[in-house]
């Protein structure tokens, strides 16, 4: 069931999903999402999706956006600064992205800007290994089991 799910809706799902993951069309193609997990899995359409998901190991598609995004921001990390670059002042949140002021909606619902929000909430020792492989997986793990 997993192959199937794969081959045929995954894909189309994650395909520039940190373009398009934050516009109000995402709670259709979300509901469309689990409607298609409910005709493979064979599961009544009034039953949670949820535990689906988790026994499956397929990410939701807020976690995919989520993953998505935070991919982007290890993968780019040149494109952004620390707060310790802008200051030198030793703060609680001196290690994290520096969140920069736009006045654009447009702009603020963006990858960049929702990469960096994404990225500060993630807890201290993950930020610390983001560029390992080992903990992208662990990160991927953690999406599975936590539905958003």
């Amino acid at each position: 069931m997993q192959q199937i799910y794969f081959a045929h809706i995954h894909s189309i799902i994650s395909y520039s999903i940190i373009v398009w993951g934050s516009s109000s069309c995402a709670k259709k193609v979300f509901i469309l999402q689990k409607k298609m997990i409910r005709i493979i899995t064979n599961t009544k359409s009034r039953d949670s999706c949820r535990e689906v998901f988790k026994n499956m190991e397929i990410m939701t598609l807020y976690s995919q956006y989520i993953y998505s995004l935070i991919l982007y921001t290890v993968n780019n990390k040149y494109l952004f600064n620390t707060n310790n670059e802008i200051h030198k002042y030793r703060t609680r949140y001196n290690n994290n992205l520096h969140l920069p002021i736009v006045n654009l909606s447009k702009f603020n619902k963006g990858a960049y800007i929702s990469g960096v929000k994404v990225f500060n909430h993630l807890a201290q020792y993950i930020k610390a290994l983001a560029n390992d492989q080992k903990c992208l997986s662990t990160l991927k793990r953690f999406l599975y089991h936590n539905s958003f």
